[in-house]
């Protein structure tokens, strides 16, 4: 690994590796309002939310780079205690790229990058038509950590109302497609987190785990699992046993004689090329009935295929089976 003191690295090089390292970044689209009235409106990369009671955000309006000198939004914002923060979606990124420019301070943004102001309902600040989720919020603090270029300061904002638009939740939950949010990467780089970007893990909450150190060795020693995997058949309360694995095989056994699949070598791996794990399962059951090895290997190749489409029982009574015949 390459060892970097960021004491003896200059300010670009710290910069370019925290912007490629800590990401994907949300991006907050800052509407703030200057003691003039003029409107400004800026992205901003360093951001997160950090409590619900009250809703706290935060976010970086650092100092510029090249001169040390403090960002309008820096200056409304001290000025004014009011902001109004957006989230970016991926229909947005160009207007909100072209809303990053550093403009003079007289210049509103909002003519800038086309976007549409909207009145607020308790601060002053302008909300951004476009942006399906947009929060009013008032400064609670403004943390400074340095007076030379690039030197963060950290904006702490309270939210005091939410608008959210009504098409972007299922079943109670903002959903990943429905919203589409775009996110900032290294350089020029920018991430969509929808469709084929986002992915589920279950949260350990309700139960608590056995851990991968009470995985058994027939799992922990096998050259098909990954990591990933290991962790994932160790978020479960307890191991099925092997009478009710060897159920499983027998029933599925038993259902091979009704189903319409074809059971050959070559279906094999058309079944896991599609992640078909269910008809894969059958028929290797048949066709590596008198080849121990084999069916140890696609036995565990059924099970990770299971276990990567979150049927949990399904892998781990296959790979309890494949287990019992080492």
């Amino acid at each position: 690994m390459i060892h970097l003191d960021p004491k003896k690295s200059t300010v670009q090089e710290v910069h370019k590796l925290l912007l490629g390292g800590v990401a994907p970044r949300p991006i907050a689209l800052v509407s703030t309002l200057s003691s003039n009235g003029i409107n400004n409106l800026s992205p901003f990369s360093f951001f997160n939310a950090f409590g619900a009671n009250p809703p706290i955000i935060a976010f970086s309006p650092s100092r510029k780079g090249k001169s040390g000198e403090l960002k309008d939004t820096y200056n409304n914002l001290v000025e004014t205690k009011q902001c109004v923060v957006q989230a970016v979606t991926y229909d947005m990124v160009e207007q909100i790229s072209l809303a990053s420019t550093e403009y003079p301070p007289d210049v509103d943004e909002f003519v800038k990058s086309g976007l549409t102001p909207v009145n607020s309902e308790i601060v002053k600040p302008k909300r951004v038509k476009e942006s399906p989720f947009q929060m009013e919020c008032i400064l609670r603090e403004m943390i400074s950590f340095g007076q030379q270029g690039g030197s963060a300061n950290l904006a702490i904002c309270e939210v005091v109302l939410f608008h959210v638009e009504e098409d972007i939740f299922e079943n109670g939950i903002i959903h990943p497609d429905k919203i589409d949010l775009a996110a900032r990467m290294s350089a020029n780089f920018y991430c969509r987190a929808s469709g084929n970007s986002v992915f589920e893990i279950e949260k350990p909450i309700s139960k608590i785990g056995i851990g991968i150190d009470e995985l058994p060795d027939y799992i922990k020693k096998s050259d098909i699992y990954s990591a990933n995997n290991l962790a994932k058949f160790a978020n479960v309360e307890s191991i099925p046993s092997l009478k009710t694995a060897n159920k499983f095989i027998e029933q599925e056994i038993k259902n091979s004689k009704y189903e319409n699949f074809e059971a050959s070598r070559q279906a094999i791996f058309r079944y896991e090329k599609r992640k078909d794990y269910k008809r894969m399962l059958k028929a290797v059951l048949i066709i590596y009935a008198n080849d121990k090895n084999k069916m140890i290997l696609y036995l565990e190749k059924c099970a990770k295929i299971a276990l990567e489409s979150n049927d949990i029982k399904f892998a781990w009574l296959t790979a309890v089976y494949s287990g019992s015949l080492m």
